[in-house]
């Protein structure tokens, strides 16, 4: 089946089963390496990339619901050589341990962040739900406050 979308920008069009996750037709037919595999079932949030803006968990969303659409990943998060306020955040605050779930977790943030531009604690409680298995939710959470007021002098 023939998908066409845009992909952090630039137009795609792939020959794939439409069942195949979105996932994989980034990682393994685009070479885009930045989105991980954590699960397979929608649950830790590794594989997390924006279509039409709103976070999704690529590993379980089928390449055929792309078509059409725009999706982000993490490569293209920033603007160039210009790092979005969430990965500015992340690198300010030393998120990463061994950073496997990172990717996932700054484009969750990015979304909550275009929902809500000043989240509280109980915000990202609530909304940012993805599994760190070096459980630096601490460091995440001062990164996820410090990008809002990136955003915010960016304005």
């Amino acid at each position: 089946m023939m998908i066409s979308f845009t992909l952090n920008g630039k137009s795609q069009r792939v020959d794939v089963d439409g069942d195949t996750p979105l996932l994989w037709v980034i990682r393994d037919g685009l070479e885009m390496k930045g989105t991980k595999f954590g699960c397979g079932k929608a649950a830790c949030g590794a594989c997390t990339i924006h279509v039409d803006g709103q976070p999704v968990r690529s590993c379980s969303f089928a390449a055929k619901y792309a078509e059409g659409k725009s999706v982000t990943t993490i490569e293209g998060l920033s603007n160039g050589d210009k790092l979005h306020p969430v990965q500015q955040a992340w690198k300010e605050e030393v998120v990463p341990q061994c950073g496997y779930c990172q990717p996932g977790f700054m484009m969750a943030t990015a979304a909550l962040l275009e929902k809500i531009p000043n989240p509280t604690d109980e915000d990202i409680d609530n909304n940012i739900i993805n599994i760190c298995r070096c459980g630096t939710y601490y460091r995440m959470r001062k990164a996820i406050h410090r990008a809002a007021e990136l955003n915010q002098s960016n304005l």
